[in-house]
């Protein structure tokens, strides 16, 4: 098992982006490479910079990541929140989704706050 496999923030996330890919199958064709995109890359991004960081030496570094991984998670917010306005997301998708991210965001939160200088 790699070291952020083992972090809670990283396992919460994941399922964020798991659910994130599910719900997005069915978005219309003509936004597949808008937000279907957007959305897909803004939820890998948190799991793969918490991945990134737990790489780097030291806890300024991994906490730099951590910093990006929650700058992800403010935008996958945003597109969530624009794909549910649009009727992309119906309303099964949106209440599995936002507990998700819910829990998920403040894992890494109190990751990011754990790793102060």
């Amino acid at each position: 098992m790699k070291p952020y496999e083992r972090l809670d923030a990283w396992k919460a996330c994941h399922e964020v982006v798991l659910a994130v890919y599910r719900a997005t199958r069915c978005f219309p064709k003509d936004e597949r490479y808008g937000l279907t995109s957007q959305l897909r890359r803004a939820a890998i991004s948190i799991t793969a910079n918490i991945a990134e960081g737990s790489a780097k030496r030291g806890k300024r570094e991994f906490r730099r990541f951590l910093d990006i991984a929650l700058g992800s998670l403010a935008e996958l917010r945003c597109l969530l929140r624009s794909a549910r306005d649009l009727g992309y997301l119906n309303d099964k998708d949106w209440s599995e989704l936002v507990p998700l991210e819910e829990r998920g965001g403040l894992l890494l939160w109190r990751l990011y706050r754990s790793m102060s200088p």
